[in-house]
């Protein structure tokens, strides 16, 4: 009867344990997790989504984690990854911020007290569209370097500063500027381009 007890009691407490990520096998999408003086086997973490939509968000050796397990069993559990420790302390302190830190220092975070959309620190940024890509907004400021492979301006608008063009003709209003004549150019006002 004491030993039904004992199991009993065992299987209760291994219901909901908390632990420190010790191993990660990124491939099969498993850890093992060290809790008291225990390592489990290799558990499946959850993820957001797991179906025709799939997230992926890898946990980290040494994460602070939660392995629940059905009827007890440690080494037939699930993770469940994120709980803040004094060695991975909560990013931010925002009631509302959706804020996602890296470990290279990129950061990515959207905060509905201002409005501002945040992604800074990256090396390198890629969208890639099958149809288009809209920037509906009533300004758009790039600090150095455009490069397009075409334009097209619809609307009017200025350049300031000096602009070199090479490697093709530029037109304006029908006329190719680098090719057009002047008829009586010997001297006085010249005429109208050719």
């Amino acid at each position: 009867m004491n030993e039904q007890i004992l199991e009993i009691k065992r299987l209760l407490r291994n219901m909901v344990r908390i632990g420190t990520v010790a191993a990660i096998n990124l491939e099969a999408g498993t850890c093992r997790v060290k809790t008291g003086d225990n390592t489990t086997d290799w558990l499946h973490w959850l993820s957001a989504r797991a179906g025709r939509t799939r997230s992926w968000n890898a946990p980290s050796p040494g994460e602070q984690v939660l392995i629940i397990s059905l009827g007890g069993e440690l080494n037939s559990g699930f993770v469940l990854p994120g709980v803040f420790s004094d060695a991975s302390p909560a990013p931010s302190a925002s009631a509302d911020a959706l804020h996602y830190s890296f470990p290279d220092g990129a950061v990515i975070e959207y905060e509905p007290a201002t409005g501002a959309l945040k992604a800074e620190g990256i090396q390198t940024a890629t969208i890639k569209a099958a149809v288009k890509i809209l920037l509906d907004t009533p300004e758009v400021e790039c600090t150095t370097l455009l490069k397009t492979a075409t334009l097209e301006v619809t609307q009017g608008g200025t350049m300031k500063g000096d602009v070199s063009h090479s490697g093709g003709s530029f037109a304006s209003n029908g006329k190719v500027l680098h090719t057009h004549q002047h008829p009586g150019d010997s001297g006085g006002t010249t005429g109208a381009p050719l």
